[in-house]
Parts: C-alpha cells; sequence; structure tokens
C-alpha cells in the first residue's frame, strides 16, 4: 500500500502550549471516575501563522470501502477462502472518499482545543534520500501485503453472505439460485450462431426454443454477459419472451428467470416486468419450492417483488403445516430480505421456531435472527430466550457471521441474556482482529444498547480498531463513539482510539449531510467521556446542518440541545457556533412537558419528594425539576446554609401547598406515633425488631433522635453539622436514580449520567444520590425508615466539608 502524506492544519492553541492529543474539554477531572470505578461489581481556519504538520497515514484518503461481513467466518482461513469465491459488490456498498492522495485539511476559526493528531504519525524524513527510497519501497511492499490482508477481512458480498445457510443442506437446492453451481462455459461462436438465429427467425421460435436460448446464452463467459444484455439481438429474443410468456411451462419461465439471474438483466428489465407479472397469475398453480425459489431469483436480481411477496406469503400461511425446515428457514430469509413483516405469520413463525429449534443448524440460527432482524419482527421474550439459551451453549462451534446476528436480534428484543453475554465476553475478543469492521461495529453496539459492560470486549474492539477504522462508514465511526461513550469507557489506547475516529469523521463529513444523526450521535458518545472536538461541534451546530436535520426521520432536536447545552457548560471558551434561543426554548419546553407526564410521576420520585418536604419542613425546602433539562432526567434540588439548616427558595410550590401545609400534612398522625414510640400502631414489636436488622432499619438507630421535629419548622441538621457556621450555602442535586442509569448487573454509571453529575458539580451542586439497590428496597419498608434514611442522606456532614 502506497505511503501517502497528508498536509494537515491544527487549529491555534490557546492556553496551551504543546499539542493536546485529546480533544478534551477542561472538565472537572476528579468527577466520579475513579470512585465508580471502585465501586464496580464484576475544517477554514486561520491558517496564516500555523505550521502545517505532516503525516503518514497508513491509508490513502481516496480509498475503496468495502464492507464484508463474510469475514465473520469463524476463521480467517474459512473467511479467505469465502471471500475469494464472493469477490461481487452489492450496489451501494461502496463509498469513495472525495478528493485525491494529496490533500489539505483547513479548520474552523481558532479554538482552544486541539483535534488529536494520529499516534502512529510519522514525520517525513529530511536527510537520506538513497536510505528513504529503500525504506520505502519496503514498507511499500509491507504495506501492499497488509493491504490485501485487511481487504480479504473487508470485502464482502452482501448478497451471497446472508445466504451461506443455504449450503448447509442439500434441500436448498431446489428452494435457491446457487451462484456457484458449476455450468459448461458456451463458445462464442456458439453464442454469436444463437444470437444470429434469433435475428433471422425474427420471433418465430416455439417457447421451448426460446428457453432453450436463455439457459445456453446465461453459459457464455461472465466478461461477455454485460455487452450480451445490451446487444441488440438479445433483446430481440427477450420481446419474443415476453410476447409468448403465457405459453411457458412453470419450469421453462424458472430457467429464464435464472439466466437473467446469471446473466445479471438490470431489474427494471422488460422482461422481468412481464416475469413478475406472469408469477403472480401463476402462484396458486405452483408449489412451495418453485415459490421460494423464484423469491430468491428476485432477491439476486435486487427487484422489489411486494405483490409477488404477498401472495407467496398469503400461500404459505395456508400451507403452513407442510413446511419443511429448509422451507422454513429459506421463507423467513425471504421475509427478511423483503424488508417487511407479514403479521398473520408472525405468531406461527414463533411455534416453528420453536418446533425446529434443536435441529437447525447453527449458521441457520443466525439466517432467522437476521431475517426476523432485517423486517421488524419482534418476537416474544421467551423465543428469544430459548434461541439465546442455545447459542449460549454452542458459542464456541458458531461462525462470527451467525453470533452477530443473533446479536442483532438480541439487541432488538432488548434482551440482557447474562449466560450468551458471559459467553461472549470468553469468545468474541480473540476473534475481533480477523472481523471486518461492521461486525465489530454491531457487537461492541449490541453490548452498549442492553448496557452491558465487559472490559476484554471493549479493549479487543478499541486495540484491533486503528487499523481498520478506514474501512468504517459514517455510521459505524458515530457507532464506536457512542458505544464507548455510552459504557463511560476509556481503553488504554484510548488517545489513538479516539483520535483515529475523530479523524475518520473528518474524512467522512460529506456523508452527514445525507446522515445528520450520525454525526449527532458521535459528538453525543464524545462529550460523555468529555471529549469535544470544536471543529466537528461548530459544524453540527450551524444554521445550515440544523436544517438538515429537520428532514431526517429521527427527532434530533433533544441531541442538538444536549449537545449545545453541554458545550455551553464544559467549554466557556467556545467560539464556534451555537443554537438560536427560539429553539433552545422551544427544546426545553418539549422536554418539560414531558417531564411531568411522565418523569416526575414515578412512584420512586413522587416518594421521595414527599419525604423530603417532611424532612425539611415544607415543600418551600425541596424543588422536583430538572436542573438540567439536556440531561433528560430529574433532580431533587435542596439548599442548606453552612450551618447545615434547610433553606427556603421554591416559592412557587410553596405557595400552591400552602393550604395542606397550613393544616401540617407533612406530619401525620401515624408519623408522630412513629417519631414518639419508635414504631406504627399497627406494627408488632417483633417487626420492629425484624426491621432493624434490615440495612435500612440499622440506619434508625443512629438516626432516629435526629428526625425529631422542633415545633414549627423541619427537621434540625445533627449536632455536626452547626459547627463553623458560615454565611455560605450548598446546593445539593438529589438523584433518584434506577436501573436505566447504570450498566446491568453493575454499579457502573452510563455515560449521560456521568455528563450530568459532572456538569451538575461545574455549576456548583453536590451530588447526593439515592442509588435504587437502596432507595427502591426501601419502599416497601416502614415511612420511619424512609424518612431516617433521607435525613442520613440530606445531612452528611461529609456533604458541607466537600462543598466547603
Amino acid at each position: 500500500m502506497a505511503t501517502v502524506l497528508i498536509c494537515r492544519r491544527f487549529p491555534r492553541l490557546s492556553r496551551v502550549t504543546t499539542f493536546s492529543t485529546t480533544a478534551k474539554c477542561q472538565a472537572e477531572s476528579g468527577s466520579s471516575r475513579s470512585k465508580q470505578k471502585k465501586e464496580e461489581n464484576p475544517e477554514t481556519a486561520n491558517t496564516g501563522t500555523e505550521s502545517a504538520a505532516k503525516i503518514q497515514l497508513l491509508n490513502p484518503l481516496d480509498y475503496r470501502v468495502l464492507y464484508n461481513p463474510s469475514a465473520y467466518a469463524k476463521s480467517r482461513a474459512a473467511s479467505q477462502q469465502h471471500a475469494a469465491g464472493n469477490s461481487g459488490q452489492a450496489l451501494g456498498d461502496t463509498f469513495t472518499s472525495p478528493g485525491t492522495a494529496q490533500v489539505q485539511h483547513t479548520f474552523g476559526t481558532a479554538s482552544s482545543q486541539a483535534l488529536p493528531p494520529l499516534r502512529n504519525a510519522l514525520p517525513k524524513p529530511k536527510s537520506k534520500p538513497l536510505l528513504e527510497q529503500t525504506f520505502s519501497a519496503r514498507l511499500s511492499t509491507a504495506q501492499t501485503k497488509e493491504e490485501a490482508e485487511n481487504e480479504k477481512t473487508e470485502t464482502h458480498d452482501s448478497k451471497e453472505d446472508p445466504r451461506v445457510f443455504q449450503k448447509g443442506r442439500p434441500e436448498y437446492r431446489s428452494l435457491s439460485y446457487d451462484k456457484f453451481e458449476l455450468i459448461e462455459t458456451l463458445p462464442l461462436e456458439e453464442g454469436d450462431s444463437i444470437l444470429h438465429s434469433v435475428a433471422v427467425c425474427k420471433g418465430s421460435q416455439s417457447p421451448g426454443t426460446i428457453t432453450g436460448y436463455f439457459r445456453k446464452l446465461s453459459r457464455l463467459p461472465v466478461e461477455q454477459h454485460a455487452a450480451l444484455v445490451s446487444e441488440p439481438r438479445f433483446n430481440t429474443l427477450c420481446r419474443c419472451a415476453v410476447k409468448n410468456i403465457r405459453l411457458f411451462s412453470t419450469s421453462d419461465l424458472i430457467d429464464i428467470l435464472k439466466a437473467c439471474v446469471r446473466l445479471v438483466v438490470p431489474p427494471t428489465h422488460p422482461l422481468l416486468n412481464a416475469c413478475e407479472n406472469e408469477f403472480c397469475r401463476r402462484v396458486w398453480d405452483m408449489n412451495l419450492d418453485q415459490l421460494l425459489l423464484v423469491a430468491d431469483c428476485w432477491r439476486c436480481l435486487e427487484r422489489s417483488v411486494p405483490s409477488y411477496l404477498s401472495i407467496l406469503f398469503s400461500y404459505a400461511n395456508m400451507h403452513w403445516k407442510d413446511l419443511t425446515l429448509p422451507q422454513f428457514v429459506q421463507l423467513v430469509y425471504i421475509i427478511g430480505e423483503g424488508r417487511r413483516s407479514p403479521t398473520d405469520l408472525m405468531q406461527k413463525v414463533e411455534s416453528t421456531i420453536l418446533k425446529y429449534l434443536d435441529s437447525f443448524t447453527l449458521e441457520e440460527v443466525g439466517a432467522i435472527c437476521l431475517g426476523l432482524f432485517k423486517s421488524l419482527s419482534g418476537v416474544s421474550d421467551h423465543i428469544m430466550r430459548k434461541i439465546a439459551d442455545r447459542v449460549s451453549l454452542q458459542m464456541e462451534d458458531m461462525s462470527t457471521y451467525a453470533l452477530v446476528n443473533v446479536l442483532k436480534m438480541l439487541r432488538y428484543t432488548r434482551m440482557d441474556h447474562l449466560p450468551l453475554l458471559k459467553e461472549l465476553g470468553k469468545v468474541i475478543p480473540t476473534r475481533i482482529p480477523t472481523i471486518n469492521i461492521q461486525g465489530i461495529m454491531h457487537i461492541t453496539l449490541t453490548c452498549s444498547s442492553l448496557h452491558y459492560f465487559d472490559e476484554g470486549v471493549m479493549a479487543a474492539v478499541a486495540l484491533s480498531l486503528p487499523s481498520k477504522v478506514t474501512y468504517c462508514r459514517s455510521k459505524d465511526a458515530a457507532k464506536f463513539l457512542w458505544s464507548f461513550g455510552c459504557l463511560d469507557y476509556e481503553p488504554p489506547n484510548e488517545e489513538e482510539f479516539y483520535s483515529s475516529l475523530i479523524e475518520q469523521m473528518h474524512r467522512k463529513l460529506h456523508e452527514f449531510g445525507k446522515f445528520p444523526e450520525h454525526l449527532l450521535t458521535g459528538l453525543l458518545g464524545l462529550a460523555f467521556v468529555k471529549r469535544f472536538p470544536e471543529e466537528l461541534i461548530d459544524y453540527a451546530l450551524r444554521d445550515e446542518f440544523v436544517q438538515k436535520t429537520r428532514g431526517s426521520k429521527y427527532e434530533l432536536k433533544k441531541d442538538l440541545f444536549t449537545l449545545s447545552k453541554s458545550v455551553e457548560i464544559e467549554c466557556p471558551s467556545y467560539q464556534g457556533s451555537r443554537l438560536p434561543p427560539q429553539l433552545y426554548q422551544e427544546i426545553t419546553e418539549m422536554l418539560m412537558n414531558f417531564a411531568e407526564q411522565e418523569i416526575y410521576v414515578r412512584p420512586e420520585i413522587v416518594e421521595a419528594t414527599s419525604l423530603l418536604e417532611s424532612v425539611l419542613g415544607g415543600p418551600e425546602y425541596v424543588k422536583n425539576h430538572m436542573i438540567l433539562p439536556h440531561t433528560r432526567s430529574s433532580d431533587l434540588e435542596v439548599h442548606l446554609a453552612m450551618d447545615g439548616h434547610p433553606i427556603p427558595f421554591n416559592l412557587k410550590d410553596s405557595i400552591a401547598d400552602k393550604k395542606l401545609r397550613d393544616i401540617g400534612v407533612s406530619l401525620t398522625d401515624d408519623l408522630m406515633t412513629q417519631l414518639i414510640k419508635g414504631r406504627s400502631n399497627s406494627q408488632s414489636p417483633v417487626e420492629v425488631e425484624n426491621e432493624a436488622r434490615t440495612p435500612g432499619g440499622a440506619l434508625i438507630a443512629d438516626a432516629r433522635l435526629q428526625v425529631e421535629p422542633k415545633s414549627g419548622c423541619g427537621f434540625e441538621a445533627p449536632p455536626t453539622l452547626t459547627l463553623n457556621r458560615q454565611p455560605r450555602g450548598v446546593k445539593l442535586a438529589i438523584q433518584v436514580s434506577n436501573r436505566n442509569h447504570y450498566c446491568c448487573y453493575s454499579k457502573r454509571l452510563l455515560g449521560l449520567h456521568c455528563l450530568k453529575r459532572r456538569q451538575l458539580q461545574r455549576l456548583g451542586y453536590v451530588v447526593v444520590e439515592l442509588p435504587f439497590w437502596e432507595w427502591f428496597p426501601l419502599l416497601k419498608r416502614t415511612r420511619l425508615e424512609k424518612l431516617s434514611y433521607l435525613h442520613y442522606k440530606v445531612f452528611d456532614p461529609a456533604l458541607l466539608s466537600r462543598a466547603a
């Protein structure tokens, strides 16, 4: 692979004198990351005065992305053998980066943060030209070998790889088109003789003769096929077939269709129009093998045939009891390739999966999952768990391609199947170097979507990715950034990892106009881990890009809002584009309305709010709202003086609740009884004794005297908080967390919530958490226990010392 020098100008740095290898903003470094890890369970810049840094990249910018899930194969050898036989390229699979080999990038206006240079960049030698030539020649040879190796891994035939399961049983030969069927090549002379006969007879041949001509012409050498299809005499033969379309037997018509597949006839060809209409007319006179074979041919021709598929699905529904295992798997494959889910079939699909689950090959299991995933067919948790049970026991024997298809469906059904995920952590890390970039992306995305953190898997991905990064589409790069940010994981090679992905995001800038969601996905993933590439952010917040987001099929306003507000808080020196104030207001109101209907009313939050009002003395002392609306979760805000006494600040809610507060609703008879006697009227001494043995009950003995109320005010802080009286106050942001804030089976906080807490601290709040593993069990306990727990949390002496 030829070495390419790329002239890169980096943005001017303020406040620093050397290149920073990350685009981190200067957020507080001592946030919750170290503490959290202990808790874990298992381009237009000012170029006048800037010097150009010349970098050698191992991959040129004007490369071709050759996407290759065939490289998911279990071993590299098998993958390479398959790729060698499948060198075809599906429509739309190739992207060519604009520009020439020598490219100069220019970035936006001067900023305080530098984009990271590549860790493996090599400076251009300035002396010893002869030695340089010798070294370059050797390097070029080595790179050519590496490029060839990578291309074998990344090359993919998108039509053939999903069909690997068809090689597992001989029955599929009658249900599907075999691209690799060995046929005897027709001599060119004989092909020319056939075309001469067509021209002479001018359509007077019999249907049998016409079919024979198609069969023979399709056996011409592959390099002659394009010329044949554009040959006027071949078009004459096609017109003759259309004229006699109803005179062909079904088997002859199928042979003509197969010949069209072999010759790669364009999907909009008039002959195919006639064939589709005729097959739709004949469906009920055909058998299921023939119907599935025809559907497979349409897939190979990349022709959309919704009418034919609808009739096929109706036929299958009527003959469901007669479906054999291969017929069923092929039908699910066709359903997936048609990107539609026939609702009247899905219940039968589930029952048939259960019927044959132990008899499917592992490739067939993968094919079924891919078919369900592509058609957006939801399956019951029971079915998905059964599939995952089998895969977890046989993962070592499963090809990576089939395994990735199972992971896609696992992600779609949002099932965190722990045995499968644990087995994935054992099996997949050693395979990562041999998997193509999209396969790696789907593995990584599955982990992040299911909130499952496995450091072995993530570290293996991070280590492998920089050398493969130029094969990333914009979507792939964005999903990698999102996944690592979502799981709040910065790998050992974090500088090289993030630098390579940010560089690729720059290379793919031209794709974000069509897919704006990918840019925002990637930038949010970076923001989670305190990285803010300001040139990309400036691009994303420009009016032109914001307008493009309105045309997306996704709602991107909230993502724009989160990104812009995060930059505002964490990058105070940022001088680039910002969202207009009216858009801020619009999105804030939208989020507030959502929170009032869906977040503030959650039982665990309502209970905490009510009890805090009792602990502190009324609604004026606590406010249930979103301090940071762009983080999309609520906070219970409390203000304390430095002597530990609560400060009233929520006057709006206080006025609304004045009537209730005046009659003492926060101090009920039951509460007074508990406070005075230590238990409720309905509790027996045995129950109280049992509660005292619980983690919540253990707090009672230490806190009981501290929670007794003074007349006319809230509960008093413990004596330790009244020392060192100071005029300043402390603002608490109490987090009522739930399982969705954490990685599953772990106390590892997710990236969005790390970002939120970091920003709250930056704005001067002290973050207090009511972790779900403590608060949720307490919801079933007595009111006194909950009051004591909240008192303990709010009046913790360490809070004031941290604030001081």
